[in-house]
């Protein structure tokens, strides 16, 4: 790469613009150009990387516009609502956008559907590594352990995480869905009290923990007669995420249009 990509990170006074700051600062590829945060947050007009002993020479801001002006990708993991003036503000500056914010609803989605027509767009509920792979394990066990097997989805995260099941939850339980046959949406159960009678064998079930500083674990369970099969995948650092959104951020060069998600940046479809 000749010329360092130019990053803008939104919500970079977060646990995750943390984690992509400290990233950006460590990969010669790349050059932080853009760190947004909210109107209210005490960190604007300081300098991005000063909680890292960093001198970026970029200061916190709540002005898209400038933030975005010239820039090559923004990279968001903030809330739907924040996401959405981001998306609208890309499409203007022509600045492609990779999504890890969850909790979209079906509206949101379609919007960022139509937006990736005009800006190269990685959407992806989790853009660890290890997470893609395990969805497409997922959808091989799916389609081996089809009769026989129940398939529950336990997901664990930390006390502030307000969406649940996490996106990453659903999407592995749309990959054992789809190798099913089956709609997520006709077949998922997320929440089960009282007499709730004999578990239907169709059915996708979801359990959800919330406590502590739970980075992300998350288990699929083919429960059978005699055997259980479980993939799991803990991550332990938000820097998984980080890495994940900056290969996705680099997957985009030369693309001026297109939606895609992990499985495309890791050439696993």
């Amino acid at each position: 790469m000749l010329n360092p990509l130019k990053v803008v990170i939104a919500g970079c006074s977060g646990r995750m613009g943390h984690a992509l700051l400290e990233c950006v600062f460590a990969d010669a590829e790349l050059v932080l150009h853009g760190a947004l945060d909210r109107a209210d947050n005490p960190q604007l007009g300081r300098d991005a990387g000063e909680h890292l002993g960093e001198v970026s020479g970029v200061t916190v801001t709540d002005n898209v516009d400038e933030a975005l002006k010239n820039a090559d990708v923004l990279i968001d993991f903030t809330r739907p609502e924040a996401s959405m003036v981001y998306l609208a503000a890309c499409q203007k500056h022509h600045v492609k956008m990779i999504i890890g914010t969850t909790g979209f609803s079906a509206e949101q989605k379609l919007v960022i559907e139509a937006a990736s027509k005009n800006i190269a767009t990685v959407f992806a509920p989790n853009m660890s590594v290890g997470v893609t792979l395990l969805i497409n394990l997922v959808q091989s066990a799916a389609k081996v352990l089809n009769e026989g097997y129940d398939i529950e989805i336990i997901e664990a995260h930390h006390r502030h995480k307000i969406d649940a099941p996490s996106g990453t939850a659903l999407r592995l339980g749309e990959a054992a869905a789809s190798a099913l046959g089956r709609d997520l949406q006709d077949c998922a159960v997320y929440g089960r009290e009282g007499i709730t009678g004999e578990r239907d064998p169709s059915t996708i079930g979801f359990a959800t923990v919330r406590g502590g500083d739970v980075v992300g674990d998350h288990t699929v369970l083919f429960a059978g007669i005699g055997e259980r099969v479980e993939l799991t995948h803990k991550a332990s650092s938000r820097a998984t995420f980080a890495l994940g959104a900056l290969r996705a951020s680099k997957f985009l060069i030369g693309k001026n249009a297109g939606l895609f998600d992990m499985q495309d940046v890791l050439s696993l479809r």
